[in-house]
């Protein structure tokens, strides 16, 4: 099914791409950047680890997994006074049921500017409004992602714990911010808390070590010469081509080529 979040970096385009293949697994599908969760949805895996450092996302995910009847119903208040006005004025309002933060956190991801995600030093969600107004959408299906959830353990925190559980059979997705050596992708603005070349290096030393374990892990990372350099001694990538989605004006899209690497 097609993912209800839109994320920064999602790889729904990686999906409709003809040269990629998952290996496949007898064991438990482990994703510790989840962000919008494209891979997960499409393969919908019979158990699961899902993770990411941003824990208002996995409240979301939580939220839609136990109650999404009514996440749903608050997203229709939502549509109804949706505004330029309300907008901004839900966009500092705190909740106190979880489902209203659940349906606050979609409202904005489906309304702000391109679906970014981004927060100030207060930890506040800042972007600003976008050009989007539907915020119900024709192909929600909120009830068929819970049951998809509902086999999956979500976790919010650092990813290397995650991947230390990876075993023989499992296999391992992760799609990390795409930070390079000299932390120069542009990419990496976008992140709520900046995934350093340090962040690089601790992941190759833990799929290294699932890698050991017997796991099988694909990595989405930046086409660029130091991560080449970095997970080289792991395995050799296969570059994908696809279109820049992040910025404001359409015709300063480009397209773009990413490291695909199966280890």
């Amino acid at each position: 099914m097609k993912p209800f979040i839109k994320w920064a970096g999602g790889k729904r385009w990686l999906l409709n791409d003809p040269s990629f293949d998952l290996p496949a697994f007898s064991g438990r599908y482990i994703e510790p950047f989840l962000g919008g969760g494209a891979v997960f949805f499409h393969l919908a895996p019979s158990q699961a680890i899902l993770s990411d450092i941003n824990e208002r996302l996995i409240s979301t995910y939580r939220s839609i997994r136990d109650e999404w009847s009514l996440v749903r119903s608050s997203l229709l208040e939502f549509q109804a006074r949706h505004s330029k006005e309300f907008y901004y004025e839900e966009r500092r309002r705190e909740h106190a049921s979880s489902y209203m933060r659940a349906a606050q956190f979609l409202y904005l991801n489906r309304t702000c500017f391109n679906g970014l995600y981004r927060e100030n030093l207060k930890g506040q969600f800042n972007v600003p409004l976008g050009t989007k107004t539907q915020v119900i959408l024709l192909d929600d299906d909120f009830e068929e992602a819970s049951k998809i959830l509902s086999k999956a353990e979500l976790r919010d925190g650092d990813f290397e714990s995650v991947v230390d559980e990876a075993m023989e059979g499992d296999l391992v997705f992760l799609d990390p911010p795409y930070t390079t050596a000299h932390n120069c992708n542009g990419f990496i603005k976008y992140n709520q808390k900046i995934f350093t070349w340090e962040d690089q290096k601790r992941l190759r030393r833990a799929i290294h070590g699932a890698k050991q374990r017997g796991a099988c892990v694909v990595l989405t990372n930046a086409d660029h010469a130091s991560i080449h350099e970095l997970y080289g001694e792991l395995g050799t990538p296969k570059l994908v081509s696809r279109p820049s989605v992040i910025s404001g004006s359409v015709t300063s899209r480009r397209g773009t080529t990413e490291s695909l690497f199966v280890f």
